[in-house]
């Protein structure tokens, strides 16, 4: 009959793949128990959501079915607390987690999505941003876009965020609007956040529990492109009142973007509106509207307003790259602020 003995040596063989170290080391065998040709027992995951459990459970199973005399083994997947987990990494144990939500309240959530990357959607959440703000509107961005996160650039926000007993306290552009981005934590904006979807999940969730919003009436969500993990969370842990989609002309784009809208539709978010981006170009000199990216497919996409078409303007670049968004001014980003707000009505009146 094989021992308790034989299965932890069998198992010393099995090795986290993220961590490097096999898992009788990391302490993950619990309750182990044998009886006829069976062995039982429980893994304790450092993380309950790790995306190799399957992968580390597999390799156990094998291995300690190699033993002789073993006929069945039964594994539970289990997960260590904070302590045992900030033990066994040699990290210190994180403090209690400040709950902001408390103090926050927040009007409406607006996910600002393209689902296409290069469209410039987080252009034009700034943008929207701005114009609410100029209307008189309390505005704050998270911006979801965890690995390539764009917004503090454009505003020109530089450096670590405040903290208090309740939480993070965004920091503040010129009028006024609250932002919370993982480049304001990084010590380079260009550095590279390497993280599995599990882990850009949990910092989006953070970005929402645990940042100190106060009294906002809209929060613009900057989505990443794509349909997977970050939008995911956005859509499921966020109370989201509604989408705005983000195109450009191109048939491709609208392809792409018309999966966004699916993804959406399927998590029941209704969608407000479409912006049109790099919506053709005027000539400065002579005023001749060029469509440089052919035949717009905005009206293909959902059945929904176009919110705006916003045209190419050189201007634009320019002053996102100096910081300086802010300063942009154009009528049809007036009309863009106006379209917004018939489509996300306040519940309370804007401040004067």
């Amino acid at each position: 009959m094989v021992t308790p003995e034989q299965v932890r040596e069998a198992l010393t063989r099995v090795m986290d793949p993220e961590l490097g170290r096999n898992i009788i080391e990391l302490g993950m065998l619990r309750d182990l128990k044998i009886h006829n040709r069976t062995v039982e027992f429980t893994l304790a995951l450092t993380i309950p959501d790790c995306p190799l459990r399957d992968q580390i459970a597999e390799d156990a199973r094998a291995a300690v079915k190699a033993l002789d005399g073993v006929k069945n083994v039964i594994i539970t997947l289990g997960a260590m607390s904070e302590q045992e987990r900030a033990a066994v990494l040699g990290q210190p144990a994180e403090p209690p987690t400040p709950q902001a939500a408390p103090f926050n309240h927040v009007e409406r959530v607006i996910a600002i999505a393209s689902g296409k990357g290069g469209v410039g959607k987080s252009s034009v959440a700034a943008l929207l941003a701005v114009a609410l703000a100029r209307a008189g509107h309390r505005i704050g961005i998270l911006d979801a876009d965890v690995t390539g996160p764009s917004i503090p650039r454009l505003f020109g926000l530089h450096g670590a965020p405040g903290m208090s007993v309740m939480g993070i306290l965004p920091p503040k552009t010129e009028l006024g609007i609250k932002v919370i981005s993982i480049n304001l934590l990084l010590p380079s904006e260009d550095e590279a956040v390497i993280w599995r979807g599990p882990i850009v999940s949990k910092v989006i969730e953070q970005f929402w529990n645990e940042v100190v919003w106060g009294d906002l009436d809209y929060l613009l969500v900057d989505l990443p492109p794509g349909t997977s993990d970050a939008p995911l969370t956005v859509m499921q842990s966020l109370p989201l009142d509604g989408m705005v989609l983000v195109t450009t002309p191109q048939e491709l784009a609208a392809m792409v973007v018309r999966k966004a809208r699916r993804m959406a539709e399927q998590m029941h978010t209704p969608i407000l509106g479409v912006v049109e981006n790099m919506s053709g170009f005027v000539c400065p000199t002579c005023g001749t509207r060029h469509e440089l990216f052919g035949k717009s497919h905005a009206d293909e996409i959902a059945d929904a307003p176009i919110l705006a078409r916003l045209p190419i303007v050189p201007e634009l670049a320019a002053l996102g790259d100096a910081g300086a968004i802010e300063k942009f001014q154009s009528p049809d980003l007036d009309a863009l602020v106006h379209a917004f707000l018939d489509v996300t009505p306040l519940h309370v009146a804007a401040p004067a």
